[in-house]
């Protein structure tokens, strides 16, 4: 199980990263029967809110700039809560806030986490780890100056 667990990671971050972009395109445009709020453009926090769902989302769910997405994400989650739910009392159950509350934990995670194997970060950071292998494989050094010290140490088994 623990073998697969960062691919399960990948997974809720995109399955998250979709539901939470569907929030701010159904602000926006009611998109898949959501609930049209139509906010005035550039008004706080409504239109705000739902460009931070839409763009955000779709960032967490790409694996794209996952860590800062997630963190201005994840705030305004709390932001949400705090502002809108909180005021009829701090128990999630009894304010309507238990999707702000998760939507904020989750997003935290990730921002800690990072995005996982499957993503757009990790593909292109396998691109950039293999131009600096094969760098080292012809004679030179990586760009610190230093032989990438994986391919020695694999080259040695």
């Amino acid at each position: 199980m623990t073998r697969w667990a960062p691919y399960y990671l990948s997974a809720l971050r995109i399955v998250v990263g979709v539901l939470f972009a569907l929030h701010g395109a159904a602000t926006f445009w009611g998109f898949l029967g959501g609930h049209r709020a139509s906010p005035e453009i550039f008004a706080w926090p409504s239109w705000w809110g739902a460009l931070i769902q839409l763009v955000g989302g779709l960032l967490i769910a790409l694996g794209l700039a996952t860590r800062p997405a997630a963190v201005i994400a994840s705030g305004s989650m709390a932001y949400a809560y705090f502002f809108f739910h909180a005021g009829d009392g701090l128990s999630p159950l009894a304010n309507d806030g238990e999707l702000s509350v998760l939507y904020c934990w989750v997003l935290l995670l990730f921002a800690f986490t990072g995005p996982g194997p499957v993503g757009l970060d990790a593909a292109i950071g396998r691109l950039r780890g293999r131009g600096v292998a094969r760098d080292a494989g012809a004679g030179k050094e990586s760009p610190s100056g230093i032989a990438d010290e994986r391919d020695a140490a694999e080259s040695t088994v």
